[in-house]
């Protein structure tokens, strides 16, 4: 083989493992995946906060708001097919995921616990004729998962960079239900009242709903 044609191997080889190389260097020892093609496109893609903050009021509220449907009938869908509920009203983010399901309800706060992070609050809503549906709605200060980003539907691993990005924009989100949700209520004054809620959750235990509020009103 001639020196001249060793060079050109080498050339080729090395400028194979530039996009490998580079999707990786994001994080020092960590792999990133990236799209391709996004890696020259990096600094114009979106941002999680700037997505977050972009589209909170204008779609993911509206959204929740329009789509939701009563817990109630959610709940007795799950408690008699999970998968079945899961294909009828709710949404994956991707194959092997939870479903994600948007709800909505109206009920009496029975408990307050502000012993852990994430602030749960029960809420019993009624259903005719049978026992009440428990509602754990998260108040924080932590808020966590994905419940909002993966059931609205429109929001894709597509519209970002990598996964770092596309988990990132639901804690972004989740942060916008602190400070445009829960911010709004009065924690302390909710057990025994009344109250309406619009929120998102995902399907990790069967019973259990763990709802992350969009609107959460107290009568």
């Amino acid at each position: 083989m001639t020196v001249i044609t060793r060079r050109l191997l080498a050339a080729a080889t090395a400028a194979a493992l530039v996009p490998a190389v580079t999707a990786c260097s994001r994080i020092p020892g960590v792999y990133v995946y990236e799209k391709d093609g996004q890696v020259a496109a990096a600094t114009s893609a979106t941002d999680p906060r700037t997505y977050a903050d972009s589209n909170w009021t204008q779609k993911i509220v509206p959204t929740v708001h329009d789509n939701a449907v009563d817990v109630t009938t959610v709940a007795a869908a799950i408690a008699d097919d999970p998968d079945a509920a899961g294909k009828q009203y709710g949404n994956q983010a991707g194959t092997g995921s939870p479903y994600a399901f948007m709800v909505k309800g109206s009920g009496t706060v029975t408990d307050v616990d502000t012993s852990v992070p994430t602030g749960p609050v029960t809420v019993e809503v009624p259903v005719a004729g049978g026992k009440p549906v428990k509602v754990t709605i998260a108040t924080g200060p932590v808020i966590a998962g994905t419940a909002i980003r993966d059931a609205v539907k429109f929001i894709s691993f597509g519209d970002f960079t990598n996964q770092i990005d596309y988990a990132e924009v639901a804690n972004q989100i989740n942060n916008k239900v602190k400070t445009e949700v829960i911010a709004q209520v009065d924690r302390d004054g909710l057990k025994g009242r009344k109250v309406d809620f619009h929120g998102a959750f995902s399907s990790l235990s069967p019973g259990t709903i763990f709802l992350v509020p969009t609107e959460l009103a107290v009568k």
